[in-house]
């Protein structure tokens, strides 16, 4: 009697997929309000806004320049000496595995901060809920994005990503970078707007520093008197939280 067929191997399990991290700064006490911080700055962004001062962390590589074991390890020393660690960029959602990573994280008893564009809304909202604190980065009007980002319907991925974290709960603030030749004092009061209307509560303004930048067109252009003292007045009545960040 032939013996039976045996049941089909099992199909092996496919690899975990590991976070490409570009670098690590192992002390911050500016990037996560309130929090020493540790910050992992994660591969790859689709955007390519002009102002960038890590323009080495657009391309997406297939090796990071830091092994997430190695990553992994260093952290696990800093517990006890810093509160946090925020995953930046880049762009963090560019990656499929940063829900993973943020979870190796966590389970070592950090608290866990986000710096996101909102490029990728689907993935942004599916670790909204393992994060602690977002600092996300507004360009511009949303129907304006492409002059920042240089990327057409960037805007509807940011908006999309933004309503997410409000009705998420999750503390947050919104920042935007500015420069008299991407952003007018109009623009910057018609975003101001725009975010008030949506619900925003915390914004600050990010004045433009040459320091990273290799776009010399907008290296060219000074800042001094910019924005405007009314433009100023009419954004700090619209936000309860607002100041403006130079240097």
């Amino acid at each position: 009697m032939p013996e039976a067929e045996s049941a089909p191997a099992a199909k092996r399990a496919t690899p975990l997929r590991l976070l490409t991290v570009g670098g690590v700064a192992p002390f911050t006490a500016t990037d996560y309000p309130g929090q020493l911080a540790a910050v992992v700055f994660v591969q790859g962004c689709p955007w390519r806004c002009g102002y960038c001062h890590n323009t080495h962390l657009q391309p997406r590589t297939r090796e990071g320049a830091v092994s997430w074991a190695k990553v992994m390890s260093f952290l696990a020393r800093r517990v006890g000496l810093i509160d946090a660690v925020v995953f930046s960029g880049g762009e963090p959602t560019s990656d499929p595995a940063l829900a993973n990573a943020i979870g190796d994280v966590r389970a070592l008893g950090f608290k866990i901060g986000l710096h996101s564009a909102g490029t990728h809304p689907r993935r942004f909202e599916r670790v909204l809920p393992l994060v602690d604190w977002v600092g996300f980065d507004v360009k511009a009007p949303f129907e304006d994005y492409e002059q920042v980002t240089r990327i057409r319907e960037s805007g509807t991925f940011a908006q999309r990503s933004l309503e997410a974290l409000l009705s998420s709960g999750i503390d947050y603030e919104c920042r935007t970078t500015a420069h008299p030749s991407l952003l007018t004092d109009a623009d910057l009061l018609k975003l101001a707007h725009a975010l008030s209307s949506m619900g925003v509560k915390k914004h600050y303004l990010q004045i433009f520093r040459k320091q990273g930048s290799l776009d010399a067109a907008l290296n060219a252009v000074g800042t001094t008197g910019y924005p405007s003292g009314p433009t100023l007045d009419e954004m700090r009545r619209l936000f309860p939280t607002f100041d403006v960040r130079r240097g």
